[in-house]
């Protein structure tokens, strides 16, 4: 969204004035895509599926926290703040260079977001993470007789491919 500063302020309390539940911050591009989004439906609207099941913005800085709390008592599709599809890091800059918290959080909160993601895919298989802040995975039940025939009941698996016979002419 540029440079930090007054104009990046002034946008950000027009999008949490017309964004239902943001909370109040400076702009940032996800906001300001909804916004657009909402605001220019009759331009966009047929063209753009807009995600409502899940909570799409989440600061990190509120969600890296709570996981466990989360993974406990929730799961995804309430499309509130109870199960983020986005774990958003405005603010870190891996890098090193200019970012606003310090590298090592950002990069362990990092880690974490991507292994609370993982686990999703992984629990469909019968495995989990040790825990958020491990790359180690436990099996969580044991399906050896068809470990490849499982049921997506939250539709996070890409369709099956169908195989089409090309004629040879």
């Amino acid at each position: 969204m540029g440079p930090k500063g007054k104009i990046r302020e002034e946008a950000g309390k027009i999008l949490t004035r017309e964004l239902k539940d943001r909370p109040v911050f400076e702009a940032d591009d996800q906001s300001a895509m909804v916004y657009l989004l909402v605001t220019q439906k009759h331009k966009w609207g047929d063209k753009v599926y807009l995600e409502s099941a899940y909570y799409l913005h989440g600061y990190w800085g509120i969600l890296v926290d709570r996981y466990e709390e989360m993974i406990e008592n929730y799961h995804p599709g309430l499309g509130d703040h109870r199960w983020p599809l986005v774990t958003h890091f405005v603010g870190c800059k891996p890098c090193g260079k200019f970012g606003d918290y310090p590298v090592e959080r950002c990069l362990k909160q990092m880690d974490r977001a991507f292994n609370f993601g993982d686990n999703q895919i992984l629990q469909i298989y019968g495995f989990t993470h040790k825990s958020l802040g491990s790359r180690r995975v436990k099996r969580t039940r044991n399906e050896t007789s068809n470990p490849l025939e499982v049921k997506d009941d939250l539709g996070l698996l890409h369709p099956a491919f169908k195989a089409v016979k090309v004629s040879s002419s």
